[in-house]
């Protein structure tokens, strides 16, 4: 076995890195979309829900075929083709001159990319069973530690040169990363697998095994209700007692308060779930994201966001470390990059509905609405998983 934890800290870091440059187009995606020519604030918000979702629209069908690919061909190969894409993919959003061409060209990430995944099999698949659950509750956390400085980082950007220099600002960033895991991430070679599962027994696997399928259904409908109220977000902050002047840097600055938070949750979540085991722990992180969320609809100055967008990060952020630590552990490492990869199909499912749907809901019944339905979907999230997980 190789030296694993060298292996996780310096992806902790390239992962680290590559969400600080994807996150940071989150807030001002909506404001890009209107710069491209749509100008009604109910056109601004479907376009916004078709260009969050367009990445998702390919990868739902890719992630597990990526996945797949990384147990036969190796699973560092497969982190390094998904960062050079999504760095190639971003140089071309940069680039576009209306919102067809800015779609076309989301889309095209989707289909380049699937760094997530990619790095997750990497981890779980070079680390010893017992410390599988710590090495990607570590890595997960990565990933909300680079939503902390990416939604702020973006914002400023943008606030000060434009909304293309920061796409060509994360693609460098993205090269970066690269290289750092062609030069400094070692696969240990004698843990590929002989067998070969193909695509279509890794998803009957998936759906015939319960303790992998109910997670997978959590992580999908996880994800739809954080991705619900995305495109409008910024949108419903326009709507606050604020400078608009400032308006990408204090959006990015309320995400930034949520990822902060998510830092924490994934290590304080993943020692209580050794007491009170894991389906409390889901229960509970999801009742509290649920209420935060439902408490969105009635606030009009931002100030009364800090504390809600605290507790937000710090119960959702446990939630898909959880989950995913659930599937990795009731899988063998043989299988493991192609379950991982259906795994995140699950969670792109929901990434890919929850803004299509959240951006006509914004147009039609309104802000306030679609944060109590975003706050309904984790409720329901608790009930089913109250019902249906056994510790």
């Amino acid at each position: 076995m190789i030296n694993w934890k060298k292996n996780l800290y310096i992806m902790w870091i390239c992962q680290f890195l590559a969400m600080v440059g994807m996150s940071s187009i989150v807030p001002f995606l909506p404001l890009f979309v209107r710069e491209l020519g749509v100008t009604s604030i109910e056109e601004t918000s479907k376009w916004s829900g078709l260009v969050f979702a367009g990445p998702f629209f390919v990868s739902l069908f890719l992630s597990s075929v990526w996945g797949n690919l990384g147990d036969k061909y190796g699973r560092k190969m497969m982190t390094i083709r998904a960062t050079f894409g999504l760095a190639i993919a971003q140089i071309l959003i940069g680039y576009s001159q209306d919102i067809n061409q800015l779609f076309l060209a989301r889309m095209l990430q989707g289909g380049l990319s699937g760094f997530l995944p990619a790095a997750m099999a990497l981890i779980a698949s070079n680390t010893p069973e017992e410390k599988t659950g710590y090495a990607l509750g570590t890595l997960q956390s990565s990933t909300a530690a680079g939503t902390v400085l990416g939604p702020l980082f973006g914002g400023v950007i943008s606030d000060f040169l434009s909304f293309r220099a920061v796409f060509f600002v994360v693609a460098g960033l993205l090269f970066l990363v690269g290289f750092a895991i062609i030069f400094f991430v070692k696969e240990d070679k004698r843990e590929q697998s002989k067998k070969n599962f193909t695509l279509f027994d890794n998803w009957k696997y998936v759906i015939l095994d319960k303790k992998i399928f109910i997670p997978a259904i959590l992580i999908m409908l996880t994800s739809l209700g954080i991705s619900f109220v995305r495109p409008i977000f910024v949108l419903f902050v326009e709507t606050l007692e604020i400078n608009k002047n400032y308006l990408p840097t204090i959006t990015g600055a309320l995400y930034s308060i949520v990822g902060v938070f998510s830092v924490f949750s994934a290590y304080w979540w993943g020692k209580k779930v050794e007491t009170i085991g894991l389906r409390k722990s889901i229960v509970i992180a999801s009742i509290i994201t649920s209420f935060m969320y439902m408490l969105h609809s009635i606030i009009t100055n931002p100030y009364y966001l800090i504390p809600v967008r605290t507790a937000l990060g710090f119960c959702y952020g446990a939630l898909m470390p959880l989950l995913f630590t659930r599937i990795s552990n009731n899988v063998n490492k043989d299988r493991r990059g192609g379950v991982l990869g259906i795994g995140s199909s699950f969670q792109v499912l929901g990434n890919l509905v929850g803004p299509l749907l959240g951006g006509y809901a914004g147009a039609t019944i309104g802000f306030s609405l679609s944060f109590l339905f975003t706050g309904s979907v984790f409720l329901l999230i608790a009930l089913a998983g109250y019902a249906s997980l056994k510790d």
